[in-house]
């Protein structure tokens, strides 16, 4: 407890890293007083996006967003000297109000170069050097090899691959096969018939993701350094499973108007009184637009004051009908919307 809360404390105000408000006594506990820490309540993780994403893989859009995201935060803590030390699927949180992800659970985190605890990372998520250190400490002998920032780049490594292949890997990197000759591993997966993506960002990922997993801690990229790949120059838009799944303050409504409907400017400023009326219930609307024209032509974008209405909303107008069409809702970028930035098509 007192570990994670230092080291939330040291690393308050990053955007990437989860906020620490404050800590309070639970007197109830079953094994009496026991202190808690009160964080910012987060939404999906990474885990859970992996099991929606039925073994296809997520997006590179989404691939993208958490890759940034997390090496963000990465090369903010080590930086200040942190190591995570346990960086799973499940310690990767979407933040619907900043629009981005999070890192969580520092309990295992420690400072380089006065590590505390020598059982590190997660089985599946574990650097080679860590995985010595566990087997070693575990026969009662010293490793002579400290580890440092570079296990949480390895862990990052395998969340990629994961997020790309659709697959839990953990018996994948357990293997002789992946010991002996890792890179032909992540080739063949990057290789498969069922991976549908463009070559060119495929190969920016592949790359990146192999210099995050070397065996070589040495020779392993830095947070910094992965920053700086090519795949991260790419501009991705998201699949409207990526807008489902993630939610923000701002919800487009699909199927409500006719191109009819538009071109009729009686009609459409009716049309656009009742869906603002309707929107309303959910909590009070910051703005409503509906574009006449592409892109984003008859698209109903809805801007609530915070997600938590965004998010009532959506649940309640999925599925409604309007004028005689089931509406579909979906979340949208606020930072896309606020730039006046429509995507045209479904993607």
């Amino acid at each position: 407890f007192r570990k994670e809360r230092a080291a939330l404390e040291q690393l308050r105000g990053h955007r990437n890293i989860v906020t620490l408000y404050g800590v309070f006594t639970n007197h109830y506990s079953a094994n009496g007083p026991s202190r808690c820490l009160l964080l910012e309540l987060l939404d999906i993780s990474v885990s859970e996006l992996l099991l929606h994403s039925s073994n296809q893989g997520c997006s590179m859009w989404m691939i993208q967003h958490c890759a940034r995201d997390v090496l963000e935060a990465l090369a903010f803590l080590h930086h200040k000297g942190y190591v995570h030390a346990d960086l799973k699927p499940r310690n990767i949180l979407w933040s619907a109000e900043e629009e981005c992800f999070k890192l969580i659970d520092f309990g295992l985190s420690f400072k380089e170069g006065n590590q505390d605890v020598k059982y590190i990372q997660t089985d599946g998520y574990r650097a080679p050097e860590a995985e010595l250190q566990n087997c070693l400490a575990q026969a009662g002998l010293q490793s002579e090899t400290e580890c440092t920032s570079a296990v949480d780049l390895w862990s990052l490594g395998i969340v990629l691959l994961e997020m790309f292949s659709g697959m839990k890997l953990k018996h994948t990197v357990q293997s002789q096969e992946w010991k002996t000759n890792s890179s032909a591993i992540i080739d063949r997966i990057f290789a498969s018939e069922g991976v549908v993506n463009s070559a060119i960002p495929a190969y920016h990922l592949r790359d990146l993701i192999k210099s995050m997993l070397h065996c070589d801690q040495g020779k392993r990229a830095s947070a910094e350094k992965a920053l700086c790949s090519p795949f991260f120059s790419i501009p991705f838009a998201p699949h409207i499973e990526d807008l489902v799944m993630l939610p923000t303050p701002v919800l487009r409504l699909l199927n409500v108007l006719s191109d009819a409907s538009l071109q009729c400017e009686e009609e459409y400023e009716d049309i656009l009184e009742d869906i603002r009326e309707e929107c309303q219930k959910y909590g009070p609307v910051v703005s409503l637009l509906i574009p006449k024209e592409n892109p984003g032509k008859g698209q109903v974008f809805v801007e609530y004051a915070n997600a938590g209405d965004s998010k009532a909303a959506q649940k309640m107008l999925t599925g409604k009908i309007f004028d005689g069409k089931f509406v579909v809702a979906t979340f949208y970028p606020l930072s896309a919307y606020k730039r006046g930035y429509l995507y045209q098509n479904l993607l």
